[in-house]
Protein backbone atom coordinates (compact mmCIF):
# COMPACT_ATOMS: atom_id res chain seq x y z
CA UNK A 1 0.00 0.00 0.00
CA UNK A 2 2.82 2.44 0.86
CA UNK A 3 4.36 1.83 -2.58
CA UNK A 4 1.03 2.50 -4.29
CA UNK A 5 0.57 5.78 -2.39
CA UNK A 6 4.18 6.85 -3.01
CA UNK A 7 3.86 6.12 -6.73
CA UNK A 8 0.60 8.06 -6.92
CA UNK A 9 2.06 11.08 -5.12
CA UNK A 10 5.19 11.03 -7.31
CA UNK A 11 2.97 11.58 -10.36
CA UNK A 12 1.19 14.65 -8.99
CA UNK A 13 1.34 17.81 -11.10
CA UNK A 14 0.49 21.32 -9.88
CA UNK A 15 -1.54 23.80 -11.87
CA UNK A 16 -1.36 27.58 -11.74
CA UNK A 17 -1.87 29.12 -8.30
CA UNK A 18 -4.83 31.46 -7.83
CA UNK A 19 -5.40 33.76 -4.87
CA UNK A 20 -8.59 35.22 -3.42
CA UNK A 21 -8.64 37.10 -0.11
CA UNK A 22 -6.42 35.08 2.28
CA UNK A 23 -6.72 31.81 0.37
CA UNK A 24 -4.44 30.39 -2.31
CA UNK A 25 -5.37 27.33 -4.37
CA UNK A 26 -3.43 25.13 -6.78
CA UNK A 27 -5.33 22.57 -8.86
CA UNK A 28 -3.84 19.06 -8.76
CA UNK A 29 -3.48 16.70 -11.72
CA UNK A 30 -2.03 13.23 -12.23
CA UNK A 31 -1.21 11.17 -15.30
CA UNK A 32 -2.31 8.00 -13.50
CA UNK A 33 -5.69 6.98 -14.90
CA UNK A 34 -6.29 3.35 -14.00
CA UNK A 35 -9.08 3.72 -11.47
CA UNK A 36 -12.29 1.75 -11.43
CA UNK A 37 -15.49 3.70 -11.90
CA UNK A 38 -17.62 4.82 -8.97
CA UNK A 39 -20.35 7.31 -8.13
CA UNK A 40 -20.15 10.24 -5.73
CA UNK A 41 -22.68 10.68 -2.93
CA UNK A 42 -24.43 13.42 -4.92
CA UNK A 43 -24.70 11.29 -8.06
CA UNK A 44 -26.00 8.26 -6.18
CA UNK A 45 -28.67 10.33 -4.45
CA UNK A 46 -29.73 12.01 -7.70
CA UNK A 47 -30.03 8.63 -9.43
CA UNK A 48 -31.99 7.27 -6.43
CA UNK A 49 -29.47 4.47 -6.04
CA UNK A 50 -28.51 5.22 -2.45
CA UNK A 51 -30.60 5.21 0.74
CA UNK A 52 -29.20 6.35 4.08
CA UNK A 53 -31.27 5.95 7.24
CA UNK A 54 -30.95 5.55 10.99
CA UNK A 55 -29.79 2.04 11.91
CA UNK A 56 -33.27 1.39 13.36
CA UNK A 57 -36.34 3.36 14.41
CA UNK A 58 -34.72 4.44 17.68
CA UNK A 59 -31.47 5.48 15.99
CA UNK A 60 -27.84 5.50 17.14
CA UNK A 61 -25.86 8.75 17.07
CA UNK A 62 -22.51 7.33 15.85
CA UNK A 63 -23.92 4.97 13.18
CA UNK A 64 -26.11 5.03 10.08
CA UNK A 65 -27.29 2.39 7.63
CA UNK A 66 -26.52 2.74 3.92
CA UNK A 67 -28.04 0.70 1.11
CA UNK A 68 -26.22 0.99 -2.22
CA UNK A 69 -28.41 -0.25 -5.08
CA UNK A 70 -25.95 0.81 -7.79
CA UNK A 71 -24.06 -1.67 -9.95
CA UNK A 72 -20.82 0.15 -9.14
CA UNK A 73 -19.31 1.42 -5.85
CA UNK A 74 -20.27 4.74 -4.27
CA UNK A 75 -17.69 7.05 -2.70
CA UNK A 76 -18.54 8.69 0.65
CA UNK A 77 -15.95 11.31 1.58
CA UNK A 78 -14.69 12.01 5.09
CA UNK A 79 -16.50 15.09 6.40
CA UNK A 80 -19.41 15.01 3.93
CA UNK A 81 -22.60 16.05 5.70
CA UNK A 82 -25.92 14.21 5.61
CA UNK A 83 -29.12 16.02 6.61
CA UNK A 84 -32.48 14.76 7.84
CA UNK A 85 -33.70 11.76 9.85
CA UNK A 86 -33.21 12.34 13.62
CA UNK A 87 -30.21 14.71 13.36
CA UNK A 88 -27.63 15.79 10.79
CA UNK A 89 -24.36 13.83 10.65
CA UNK A 90 -20.94 13.82 8.94
CA UNK A 91 -18.84 10.89 7.73
CA UNK A 92 -16.02 9.93 10.10
CA UNK A 93 -13.89 8.43 7.34
CA UNK A 94 -13.82 8.00 3.58
CA UNK A 95 -15.68 4.88 2.45
CA UNK A 96 -16.00 3.19 -0.94
CA UNK A 97 -19.29 1.34 -0.67
CA UNK A 98 -19.45 -1.98 -2.46
CA UNK A 99 -22.01 -2.26 -5.25
CA UNK A 100 -25.40 -3.77 -4.26
CA UNK A 101 -24.56 -3.69 -0.57
CA UNK A 102 -25.82 -2.73 2.87
CA UNK A 103 -23.32 -1.12 5.25
CA UNK A 104 -23.26 0.43 8.71
CA UNK A 105 -21.15 3.58 8.55
CA UNK A 106 -19.47 5.63 11.34
CA UNK A 107 -20.61 9.23 11.71
CA UNK A 108 -20.58 12.22 14.07
CA UNK A 109 -23.49 14.50 14.89
CA UNK A 110 -23.54 18.06 13.51
CA UNK A 111 -26.87 19.13 15.03
CA UNK A 112 -26.64 18.87 18.80
CA UNK A 113 -30.11 20.22 19.64
CA UNK A 114 -32.30 17.81 17.64
CA UNK A 115 -33.17 14.17 18.17
CA UNK A 116 -36.46 13.74 16.33
CA UNK A 117 -37.35 12.69 12.80
CA UNK A 118 -37.40 15.51 10.26
CA UNK A 119 -37.47 13.06 7.31
CA UNK A 120 -37.47 9.25 7.07
CA UNK A 121 -34.08 9.18 5.33
CA UNK A 122 -31.06 11.40 4.83
CA UNK A 123 -30.20 13.73 1.98
CA UNK A 124 -27.05 15.61 1.02
CA UNK A 125 -26.43 19.03 2.58
CA UNK A 126 -23.94 20.11 -0.10
CA UNK A 127 -21.32 20.73 2.59
CA UNK A 128 -18.12 19.16 3.88
CA UNK A 129 -17.14 20.00 7.46
CA UNK A 130 -14.72 22.96 7.71
CA UNK A 131 -11.15 21.80 7.10
CA UNK A 132 -9.80 22.57 10.60
CA UNK A 133 -12.62 20.73 12.38
CA UNK A 134 -12.38 17.90 9.86
CA UNK A 135 -8.69 17.54 10.77
CA UNK A 136 -9.47 17.43 14.50
CA UNK A 137 -12.14 14.81 13.92
CA UNK A 138 -9.77 12.71 11.82
CA UNK A 139 -7.17 12.88 14.60
CA UNK A 140 -9.62 11.62 17.23
CA UNK A 141 -10.83 8.85 14.91
CA UNK A 142 -7.22 7.80 14.35
CA UNK A 143 -6.70 7.65 18.10
CA UNK A 144 -9.70 5.37 18.67
CA UNK A 145 -8.40 3.08 15.92
CA UNK A 146 -5.00 2.91 17.62
CA UNK A 147 -6.78 1.88 20.80
CA UNK A 148 -8.40 -1.00 18.91
CA UNK A 149 -11.87 0.52 18.90
CA UNK A 150 -14.10 1.73 16.05
CA UNK A 151 -14.07 4.72 13.70
CA UNK A 152 -15.54 6.99 16.36
CA UNK A 153 -14.61 10.63 16.78
CA UNK A 154 -14.72 12.89 19.81
CA UNK A 155 -18.35 14.04 19.66
CA UNK A 156 -17.87 16.75 22.28
CA UNK A 157 -14.96 18.20 20.32
CA UNK A 158 -17.08 18.23 17.17
CA UNK A 159 -19.90 20.09 18.92
CA UNK A 160 -17.46 22.61 20.39
CA UNK A 161 -15.94 23.19 16.96
CA UNK A 162 -19.34 23.73 15.37
CA UNK A 163 -20.31 26.16 18.14
CA UNK A 164 -17.09 28.12 17.49
CA UNK A 165 -17.86 28.14 13.75
CA UNK A 166 -21.37 29.48 14.36
CA UNK A 167 -20.05 32.13 16.74
CA UNK A 168 -17.45 33.24 14.19
CA UNK A 169 -20.21 33.45 11.58
CA UNK A 170 -22.46 35.31 14.05
CA UNK A 171 -25.22 32.76 13.57
CA UNK A 172 -27.88 31.60 16.01
CA UNK A 173 -29.24 28.09 15.45
CA UNK A 174 -32.15 26.55 17.36
CA UNK A 175 -30.65 23.09 16.95
CA UNK A 176 -26.95 24.00 16.90
CA UNK A 177 -26.66 22.91 13.27
CA UNK A 178 -23.40 23.21 11.34
CA UNK A 179 -25.46 23.68 8.18
CA UNK A 180 -26.84 26.99 9.49
CA UNK A 181 -23.32 28.45 9.64
CA UNK A 182 -22.66 27.48 6.02
CA UNK A 183 -26.01 28.88 4.83
CA UNK A 184 -25.40 32.18 6.62
CA UNK A 185 -22.16 32.62 4.66
CA UNK A 186 -23.57 31.60 1.28
CA UNK A 187 -22.87 34.97 -0.38
CA UNK A 188 -19.29 35.09 0.94
CA UNK A 189 -18.62 31.50 -0.09
CA UNK A 190 -19.82 32.23 -3.62
CA UNK A 191 -16.85 34.57 -4.00
CA UNK A 192 -14.48 31.67 -3.35
CA UNK A 193 -16.40 29.37 -5.70
CA UNK A 194 -16.18 31.96 -8.47
CA UNK A 195 -12.46 32.57 -7.84
CA UNK A 196 -11.41 28.93 -7.82
CA UNK A 197 -13.44 27.24 -10.52
CA UNK A 198 -12.85 23.65 -11.60
CA UNK A 199 -10.14 23.20 -14.24
CA UNK A 200 -10.52 20.56 -16.96
CA UNK A 201 -9.00 17.19 -15.89
CA UNK A 202 -8.40 18.46 -12.35
CA UNK A 203 -8.41 15.71 -9.71
CA UNK A 204 -7.56 17.58 -6.54
CA UNK A 205 -6.91 20.78 -4.65
CA UNK A 206 -3.89 22.09 -2.69
CA UNK A 207 -4.83 24.94 -0.35
CA UNK A 208 -2.93 27.64 1.52
CA UNK A 209 -4.50 29.96 4.09
CA UNK A 210 -2.69 33.13 5.19
CA UNK A 211 0.40 31.90 3.35
CA UNK A 212 0.55 28.56 5.17
CA UNK A 213 -0.33 25.10 3.86
CA UNK A 214 -3.81 24.10 5.05
CA UNK A 215 -4.05 20.73 3.31
CA UNK A 216 -4.93 18.96 0.09
CA UNK A 217 -7.49 16.49 -1.22
CA UNK A 218 -7.28 14.37 -4.36
CA UNK A 219 -9.51 11.78 -6.01
CA UNK A 220 -8.70 9.17 -8.62
CA UNK A 221 -11.39 10.32 -11.08
CA UNK A 222 -11.61 13.85 -12.48
CA UNK A 223 -15.34 13.34 -13.15
CA UNK A 224 -15.91 12.59 -9.46
CA UNK A 225 -13.66 15.41 -8.31
CA UNK A 226 -15.53 17.96 -10.43
CA UNK A 227 -18.72 17.16 -8.50
CA UNK A 228 -17.03 17.34 -5.09
CA UNK A 229 -14.90 20.43 -5.93
CA UNK A 230 -17.42 23.07 -4.70
CA UNK A 231 -17.91 21.29 -1.36
CA UNK A 232 -14.17 21.04 -0.75
CA UNK A 233 -13.67 24.74 -1.58
CA UNK A 234 -16.38 25.74 0.89
CA UNK A 235 -14.82 23.50 3.54
CA UNK A 236 -11.49 25.33 3.32
CA UNK A 237 -13.07 28.77 2.90
CA UNK A 238 -15.15 28.43 6.09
Amino acid sequence: MDQIVSHFLSKLEFGEVKIFNNMGVLPLFTSIDQSSQYLTLKEAFEKRLLTITEVNQSGSVPELKVVNKAEIPVLLLDGEELTGAKQNRVLNTTILLKENSETIIPVSCTEQGRWAYATPAFGESGNIMSHNLRAKKASSVHQTLKEGMSYRGNQGEVWDGIAFCRKAANVDSQTGAMRDAFESKEDDLKGYLDAFQYVLHQKGIFVMLNGKVAGFDILSLSSAYEIIHPKLLKSYAM
